[in-house]
């Protein structure tokens, strides 16, 4: 005869059997039989305790995110249920794995209006590629396999609802996984044609640029040896940043309104981009929409999505990158690109004047300075919402094998602190730090709790400027409002960390803020940094008036002074001084109407999104 085991105990084996020893949740009465299975199997499997279901799903979406492994979570019947939404949405948003298995009141229960008894499947059918409920206990263990396979197989969220009798119920112990079968993708070759095709455009354009994404994420020397031979700068999507050293020249950094003042101009001049393993959803508004586009991607349906493509090459962003690069002769440098590199020279200036700045409230610019010579080569960064992705993007050079993780196409405010959950739980040798603002941390805040239960030593900087700044911004620069609901009272973060169990510090200056990196480096306990900065928004990329050419002088004087850029020269500026074509610049520094550059995260190894 077979042995016996629960339901419950038969889930978490097949989940075991999949690679995954950690699974995010917060307990309730009907998920009691899987609390027993995970006491039962404890030694295996890690229980991490959220102190909310939101926070624990997007913890899972992280930890998927950063590991390339399926993110597990789970919550209770009824109001655990709901609460899982926000973390599963950033996961079908960002095309990460991820499996939440959600309770359910006993069969005998369900439909008859019991107590917290939901119908809870229709709900998941939005955010789910796999939406199951399960109507038998036996069943359960194929269910689960079956929901793995199919969050890896779309890179996005399965969903398995279990009733709670199910999982006391015993079954047969007999159950074979398909882990063992699972098999990493094969993509295409490109073909020689398209790849001639494409060598012919890039020989006769006069701006050819790169824009790759996230699906070029291990094409890092393929990327480089592209630009170099044809001579064309680089600019990456937003959750991109990291592939490419950030001082490596060519790299002008991310698109759109986070992203440096180089990656948001030169979209506008170029008259040819090789698009590489993005899907930005904003496109329309970062490139010049009369520009040719050859577009390498390994899913077919990515193609001419958001932009007219000359020629489509369906194949890996390695192998395609590595047959432009070999398939013609070498370029002489454009004044185009020539122009780019000086750009971003100039840029990488006008920042860095700011690194010593004492002014109070403190300027981003010395902070975050600090936090790039802290981090170590193996850092990971946990990135809330709102201006903080602008600050980080522009001020953080990723480098060694640093990670981060954001919010991406779904930007969700309060990803922060349980994103750094995931990261430690997931590296607990790795240095941690979530960098949030005021707005997104106070949402997710009592997660500093799961961090003390669990002596999780991450560095927690909450960037306090009373401001939803970045709607504050749209507000101001794009709908031209009074202020509106922006505004955030002053908050003694520092205390109520303390309260919490965390060793805090207030910081009101750049010393101080030394001083407790200094002091978060002598501690294994979790540490809260409160940063009163300045009121003052981030040089905005969206809305420019540096080019005398498409903007009034009275125009121009006032965005320098409002932003202290008198040493920043417009993107046309430099082109004009390498001997560029004065036309090739059309709308490189206008003010444009330009939705912020958002992402989704592609977890695999193609170029099949950002």
């Amino acid at each position: 005869m077979a042995n016996k085991i629960s339901g419950s105990d038969a889930v978490l084996k097949v989940i075991e059997d999949w690679g995954v020893d950690r699974i995010y949740g917060y307990p309730g009465g009907s998920f009691d039989s899987t609390m027993n299975a995970l006491y039962n199997q404890s030694n295996k499997i890690k229980f991490v305790q959220v102190r909310h279901e939101e926070a624990g799903a997007l913890a899972a979406a992280a930890d998927s995110k950063l590991t390339g492994k399926i993110g597990v979570c789970f919550g209770s019947a009824g109001p655990g249920a709901v609460h899982l939404m926000n973390g599963l949405y950033d996961a079908k948003h960002d095309h990460t794995p991820l499996l939440a298995i959600v309770a359910q009141v006993p069969s005998a229960n369900m439909n008859i209006d019991f107590f917290q008894a939901l119908n809870e499947q229709p709900m998941f059918d939005d955010v789910a590629v796999w939406n199951r409920t399960a109507m038998t206990a036996e069943s359960l263990p194929g269910m689960i396999d079956e929901a793995i396979r199919q969050a890896y197989k779309h890179n996005g969220v399965s969903v398995v609802t279990i009733p709670k009798d199910f999982g006391w119920a015993m079954i047969d112990d007999t159950f074979e996984t398909n882990a063992k079968n699972h098999q990493a993708p094969l993509y295409p070759e490109p073909q020689a044609d398209k790849i001639e095709e494409a060598v012919k455009l890039i020989k006769a354009a006069k701006a050819p640029m790169i824009y790759f994404g996230i699906g070029a994420k291990n094409a890092a020397p393929e990327l480089k040896a592209l630009s170099e031979k044809y001579k064309m700068p680089l600019v990456s999507s937003v959750l991109a940043k990291g592939i490419l050293d950030e001082k490596y020249p060519a790299y002008l950094g991310s698109s759109g309104r986070v992203a440096p003042k180089p990656g948001a101009e030169i979209g506008f001049a170029t008259d040819l981009m090789v698009w590489v393993g993005t899907d930005s959803p904003f496109s329309i508004h970062l490139f010049n929409p009369k520009a040719k586009v050859i577009q390498i991607d390994i899913d077919n349906e990515k193609i001419g999505k958001r932009h007219s493509v000359d020629v489509p090459v369906l194949a890996d962003a390695k192998k395609a990158l590595a047959a432009l690069a070999e398939a013609g002769e070498e370029l002489e440098a454009t004044p185009f690109f020539n122009a780019a590199l000086a750009d971003k020279k100039n840029w990488r200036e006008w920042q860095d004047s700011f690194k010593d700045s004492k002014e109070v409230p403190v300027r981003p610019e010395p902070i975050f300075d600090i936090i790039d010579r802290t981090a170590s080569d193996k850092a990971v960064f946990a990135v809330d919402v709102g201006n903080v992705n602008i600050n980080f993007e522009r001020l953080i050079d990723m480098h060694g094998d640093q990670k981060w993780t954001t919010s991406g196409q779904y930007a969700t405010m309060g990803y922060g602190l349980p994103a750094a959950i995931a990261a430690k739980v997931a590296f607990p040798h790795r240095d941690v730090y979530s960098l949030n603002g005021d707005g997104g941390f106070a949402m997710l805040m009592e997660e500093l709790l799961t961090q003390v239960k669990y002596n999780l030593h991450i560095v927690n900087i909450v960037f306090s400027n009373e401001t939803l700044g970045f709607i504050e911004a749209e507000q101001r620069d794009d709908s031209h409002q009074p202020l509106s609901g922006v505004d955030i009272q002053a908050t003694d973060w520092a205390t109520a960390a303390k309260g919490l169990g965390c060793e805090a510090y207030t910081v009101e200056t750049v010393d101080q803020f030394k001083d407790a990196m200094a002091a978060a480096a002598q501690t294994s306990a979790p540490v809260l940094i409160d940063v009163k900065l300045t009121h003052e928004m981030p040089f905005t990329t969206q809305h420019m008036f540096l080019d005398p050419a498409t903007s009034s002088e009275e125009q121009v004087n006032a965005f320098v002074e409002k932003y202290q850029a008198q040493s920043l020269k417009p993107f046309g500026y430099f082109l004009e001084q390498a001997g560029g074509e004065a036309d090739v610049v059309s709308g490189a520094s206008a003010d444009t109407e330009e939705p912020e550059e958002e992402e989704e995260a592609d977890v695999t190894s193609g170029a099949s999104a950002h």
